[in-house]
């Protein structure tokens, strides 16, 4: 069938996108290799298409099915949208991604070469031709840039641009082979089990999508309503994915973890727990960020404790009294602390969710397994040794700060405040200076020890810059009494000098843990039999980790540019645990755990400035490394940009 024709069927509701399918995720290179391909008539392969009632067929975007028989696309999403954007100069009504990856599309006549609008490159260079302008005017857009090339004395060979632009429009009459998947076994299931084969050089869907698939089936509007609202929690810089709310629709509907519990539930159920979840949900946000002052993404650990606070909340009738608020909130963080949820997610999950069926009080129930599993919960200074922004206890000194009394060392004003204006943002500041520190000979580690970070607003780390603490203490001690204590830093005024620093570190995880066990215990309310033993996990040295300001602005720039790409985000500080016992091992600067490519391409990790042990962590454990942020820009240019598999990818 020919590209003019398909579009048709795009447009008079002929031809749709199934519910289930993904968003669009081409880039602009991808755009101009396969328009490359069809220019020159390569081969860009076939469509699969689903071809079913309209009136049983649950689709992307808001266009009407025409009456009958409809095809949805299974394979050639990327490739129809591509098309269509470009041709029709505008997404079709299934689209969800970054149009900008198709606006703007640019043929040279001489060089038959496609690119993107570039102002300098191509303004008044007649050659240069807006591939959409041409597609939409179609053979009377031959006749006005013919007339544009030959009023050009300086141009000559005139002709063979008139056979150039013809040969470019004609892209609209090459044909596809279109498969067909019909008849009346065809049901979701079937069809999404072919989806998955057919993808298998493609982006598969995971447990979370098939489920969702199924939903979508009943309600239609699932996935629309739960995408609005994630991007509102976004907008608080609380950073979820559909599979995440999905688990907690999950987990009130059925009281279990595993989403195949899920696939036979009926719409209205379905939308009821919707509801009820994202209700549920921003109750323990508000209670997270307000009591434990854990107020954005980067300090909210342990994210899938939430599912399982969101079904006892779902379980109270009569909701949460203070001290059953806090014990809750107790288990939540320590929970984070220990990485209950950093191994097997659902498994964990499932026993938590277990714990609290049943009339007894599920919170102690759930705090009592979590001793049982991790061994005693008090903190101890050892806990504190780790080091960079991504250690587990980093959160902790974080919920430190907004819990107490910890006052800003320039303002004096309280830090558990919600600040106001762009320069009160809390900031990580490094009590003893780096520089300083490395000129000493204190390693990479000792340097950006978490007993050597404090926040302070964005105004105050700029002005104490890089003094050193001996001198800018007993200025912020004689301007803010106290201010310095109510940050947990030693008054032994010996300690602050940069010879003692090694004292200084061992006497505020003192400090620190002291304060972590005394807020643990205001949270249980006296009740505090839970924080007696020995853990059954002593500290242990963790490798690895972002070291520095600067690499943590050079990873998210990189992690930027990836997204850029229309590739799948990474995550920062990625906490690598034991699968099994979820005991932190490493942490990776930037890591990909289901690969650049979700479930198609390996695990990747950037790993900056890092020891060899770091990098045979993640090695073992599957990771593609790389310690140079070019090596890394080359690896996706090489091997998952031009991969000649990308056309392939639905």
């Amino acid at each position: 069938m020919e590209i003019s024709t398909l579009l048709s069927h795009i447009d008079n509701g002929h031809m749709a996108l199934p519910e289930f399918q993904r968003g669009y995720v081409w880039n602009r290179d991808q755009v101009r290799s396969f328009f490359d391909s069809l220019y020159k008539r390569h081969p860009v392969g076939s469509l699969l298409v689903w071809a079913t009632q309209s009136s049983n067929a649950v689709h992307r975007g808001d266009g009407q099915l025409a009456p009958g028989i409809v095809k949805l696309i299974l394979d050639g999403q990327q490739r129809m949208t591509t098309l269509y954007g470009v041709i029709r100069g505008k997404a079709p009504e299934f689209f969800e991604g970054n149009s900008q990856a198709f606006t703007g599309l640019y043929f040279n006549l001489e060089s038959e070469q496609f690119m993107f609008y570039s102002s300098m490159k191509m303004d008044d260079d007649p050659l240069w031709i807006n591939v959409t302008e041409l597609m939409k005017k179609g053979h009377e857009g031959i006749d006005e840039l013919t007339e544009r090339i030959y009023s050009r004395p300086e141009l000559t060979g005139k002709s063979k641009y008139v056979g150039k632009l013809a040969k470019l429009l004609g892209i609209k009459d090459v044909s596809f082979n279109i498969e067909d998947v019909t008849g009346e076994d065809k049901t979701i299931d079937v069809v999404v089990e072919i989806f998955n084969k057919v993808n298998s050089g493609g982006t598969k869907l995971s447990k979370g999508d098939l489920a969702l698939a199924k939903i979508c089936a009943e309600w239609p509007d699932a996935r629309n309503l739960m995408r609005v609202q994630i991007d509102d929690w976004k907008k608080s810089d609380y950073h979820f994915n559909l599979d995440w709310l999905l688990r907690s629709v999950n987990t009130i509907l059925t009281g279990e973890a595993k989403f195949q519990y899920l696939h036979n539930q009926n719409a209205e159920d379905i939308s009821n727990a919707f509801n009820k979840a994202t209700k549920h949900i921003d109750t323990v946000l508000n209670l997270i960020s307000g009591r434990l002052g854990l107020d954005h993404d980067r300090v909210l650990f342990g994210r899938f404790a939430i599912p399982v606070m969101v079904r006892l909340l779902d379980e109270l009738k009569n909701g949460l009294d203070e001290t059953t608020r806090d014990k809750l909130l107790f288990w939540y963080a320590q929970a984070g602390m220990w990485g209950r949820f950093s191994g097997s997610t659902e498994s964990y999950i499932d026993k938590d969710l277990s714990a609290i069926e049943g009339k007894d009080n599920g919170v102690d129930k759930l705090i009592e397994q979590l001793r049982l599993w991790h061994g005693g919960l008090k903190v101890e200074p050892g806990h504190f040794s780790g080091w960079s922004l991504g250690a587990r206890f980093y959160p902790v000194l974080y919920m430190l700060t907004r819990m107490g009394e910890a006052k800003d060392w320039g303002t004096g004003i309280p830090l558990k405040a919600s600040l106001l204006g762009k320069m009160n943002k809390l900031e990580v500041h490094h009590i003893f200076p780096k520089a300083q520190l490395y000129k000493y000979g204190y390693s990479r580690a000792e340097v950006n020890a978490l007993a050597n970070f404090c926040f302070l607003t964005k105004d105050t780390n700029l002005q104490i810059s890089a003094s050193k603490p001996k001198i800018y203490f007993k200025k912020v001690e004689k301007n803010h009494p106290g201010a310095l204590s109510s940050q947990w830093i030693p008054m032994d005024e010996d300690l602050w000098k940069i010879e003692n620093y090694s004292l200084f570190l061992q006497e505020r995880q003192k400090l620190l843990a002291e304060e972590t066990n005394r807020k643990m215990e205001e949270l249980l309310h006296g009740d505090t039999k839970w924080l007696a033993g020995t853990a059954v996990w002593p500290p242990q040295k963790i490798y690895g980790g972002i070291s520095s300001d600067d690499e943590e602005k050079e990873l998210e720039e990189l992690a930027n540019w990836v997204e850029e790409l229309n590739l799948a985000p990474g995550e920062l500080a990625y906490d690598y645990s034991n699968p099994e016992t979820g005991q932190q091992e490493a942490i990776f600067d930037l890591a990909w755990p289901n690969g650049i490519q979700e479930e198609l391409s390996e695990p990747v990790a950037v790993l900056l400035n890092e020891g060899a042990e770091t990098i045979t962590i993640a090695n073992n454990a599957g990771f593609r490394c790389f310690t140079s942020v070019n090596d890394f820009k080359r690896y996706i240019q090489n091997e998952i940009l031009k991969n000649k598999e990308i056309l392939q990818i639905n």
